[in-house]
């Protein structure tokens, strides 16, 4: 499925939630790995306010991008950060949504 580039340069861009890795199976524990370097990947809640609308997602960051002491309320910014659409059947339900990915999350403004 394509995706999408998100613009987030006018935008202000806090941490909601830390980062913690991200689960392929939530039974098993699995940790999802980026398919290309292989880099396990995390979670992190981004407060995303812009043209005075602001809102919760939750993005998937490769480790390597993803830097120590990260916190709640800090102010951060987002690079690469695209939107997918996905969609999927799980015990006989469908399943849709947009997932978001970033290539990394840097400290600070």
């Amino acid at each position: 499925m394509p995706s999408f580039k998100i613009d987030t340069s006018t935008a202000v861009v806090f941490v909601a939630t830390a980062p913690t890795p991200k689960l392929v199976n939530k039974q098993t524990g699995e940790i999802s790995v980026d398919r290309e370097t292989g880099a396990k990947m995390m979670t992190v809640g981004l407060l995303i306010s812009d043209e005075g609308e602001g809102n919760l997602y939750q993005v998937a960051v490769p480790e390597t991008g993803v830097p120590e002491g990260l916190a709640p309320g800090s102010p951060v910014s987002v690079v690469g950060l695209k939107a997918r659409d996905w969609e999927n059947e799980f015990n006989g339900q469908k399943r849709h949504g947009i997932s978001f990915r970033a290539v990394a999350i840097t400290a600070g403004v």
